[in-house]
């Protein structure tokens, strides 16, 4: 029989409350069941006056608020205010009824910079912290990546930097004439008026330049938490980074990492030196040699025990003056004098052999060496960094609002990045909770009649014994 609704009469008043009405398997009813923020007051209680003022919005329900936004894909505050009015999940979560009236939306942004980035990449530590503890996350096999943020900035706002009167004043005409030889030193890179911070960056030769932040992560292999996020400006390589984020993953989490996987891009001899020092075995492919000469480079042995360098007819190259990451090594010219290969291997002009040798040149010998010998347990490992790490920067991008920065600026940058980061780790404890448990813990508190807000403080501390057990 075909059925009707009447919609002339809706009812103002319930019995019951808006948790009955959010789904236990909601991505944020996953989420509250997790999230601690119960330190949170005391952390930014030094930002705020204690006997002066209206009192200001509660710290947990700002960062909730952001959190949310973020969980659902919705970045901009005023559009989450707006969907907040609506949306009963949000108001649930972040503790508010439906009579209760919402937040201005730029109290959000007072908030942002009252508290600064480094509070944000606290709650985001805390995150990494609450997944170790409940044993999702190991820190024994880490994939770093890096990925490029699109900066909010129009095309229109983009300018070329100018620096002919700075340099005549340092250099001279002289001077300048020959900087304007190269412009590949960056001198003449675009820069954007309304976000200085970004800076021009592309992820392939074949593709212009935009203006960009560059987001460097650190994901373990476990279940994909992010164990460490940086962002800095689209042209800092991510090879510069590399090390100091292994540091940062070995203290937070109090043990050693056995392994590191990364692209290409990584693949420099410094990268594997470091890595080797700190006893940390590097699953990086090594590029190969780029040959400009008929006589390459490889066909000159380094010797690191007496450190020289020995030709393709055994002469000695030894080494001479130092720069940023190695050193170059001369042969005598006597001896290319008479040297069969002279045509081959000297540029026209010189008459002696340079080399440059990097620093750890050795490490990266070794890796080339292993490249070629990948067994197949290093395939399968490097597989998984490719959707482990990439996947991680593509559900940000795609899920959560990282695909553009929402607010310029470098620290505000680093906050959308800190508080996604953090959305994410959330996510995948929330969904070993549910995995974990089976439903039988959430079962028992509910049949105690315990209401689900009163669940998230103790739930993290749950899931840790039992997974210990």
């Amino acid at each position: 029989m075909l059925g009707h609704k009447s919609r002339d009469q809706l009812e103002l008043f319930i019995t019951g409350s808006l948790e009955q009405l959010v789904p236990e398997d909601h991505v944020l009813a996953r989420v509250d069941r997790v999230l601690d923020l119960g330190w949170l007051r005391e952390e930014v209680a030094d930002c705020y006056c204690t006997d002066n003022g209206r009192p200001g919005i509660d710290p947990e329900v700002a960062v909730r608020l952001m959190l949310a936004g973020l969980l659902l894909g919705i970045v901009h505050d005023r559009r989450l205010l707006r969907e907040a009015q609506v949306n009963i999940a949000i108001r649930w979560f972040i503790g508010y009824g439906l009579h209760e009236r919402l937040p201005d939306h730029s109290s959000l942004t007072r908030i942002r910079q009252r508290w600064g980035e480094a509070r944000f990449r606290t709650i985001f530590r805390r995150t990494v912290t609450a997944c170790l503890e409940a044993k999702i996350a190991t820190a024994e096999v880490v994939h770093v990546d890096a990925s490029l943020i699109r900066a909010d900035v129009s095309w229109e706002s983009l300018v070329e930097r100018h620096a002919d009167e700075v340099m005549a004043e340092n250099l001279g005409e002289e001077g300048v004439e020959a900087e304007k030889k190269g412009r590949q030193s960056g001198k003449y890179k675009k820069v954007s008026r309304t976000d200085p911070d970004a800076s021009m960056a592309t992820t392939a030769r074949n593709r212009r330049l935009e203006p960009c932040y560059k987001q460097h992560t650190a994901v373990d292999d476990e279940r994909g938490v992010v164990l460490d996020v940086a962002v800095t400006t689209g042209e800092v390589n991510e090879g510069d980074l590399i090390e100091a984020q292994v540091d940062e993953v070995r203290r937070i989490s109090g043990r050693g990492i056995g392994m590191v996987t990364a692209d290409a891009g990584y693949a420099y001899a410094k990268v594997y030196g470091g890595l080797e020092r700190r006893r940390i075995d590097p699953l990086i492919p090594a590029k190969r040699e780029p040959i400009k000469s008929r006589v390459p480079l490889r066909r000159f042995r380094y010797d690191a025990r007496h450190d020289i360098v020995k030709c393709p007819r055994g002469k000695v190259l030894r080494p001479g003056p130092r720069f940023k990451h190695g050193r170059f090594f001369y042969s005598r010219a006597r001896d290319c004098a008479r040297c069969t290969l002279k045509g081959d291997c000297l540029s026209k002009g010189r008459v002696n052999k340079a080399v440059v040798i990097g620093d750890d040149y050795p490490a990266l010998l070794r890796a080339r060496r292993r490249r070629v010998r990948w067994s197949a347990d290093d395939r399968r490992l490097y597989q998984r960094h490719r959707w482990r790490s990439e996947g991680f920067h593509g559900e940000a991008k795609t899920w959560h609002g990282l695909g553009r920065a929402v607010r310029r600026g470098l620290d505000n940058m680093k906050i959308q990045a800190y508080l996604t980061a953090a959305a994410i780790n959330l996510k995948r404890l929330g969904a070993a909770l549910l995995v974990v448990l089976s439903g039988t813990w959430i079962a028992q508190i509910a049949a105690q009649g315990l209401p689900r807000a009163h669940r998230g403080n103790v739930s993290r501390n749950k899931l840790a014994a039992v997974a210990a057990a």
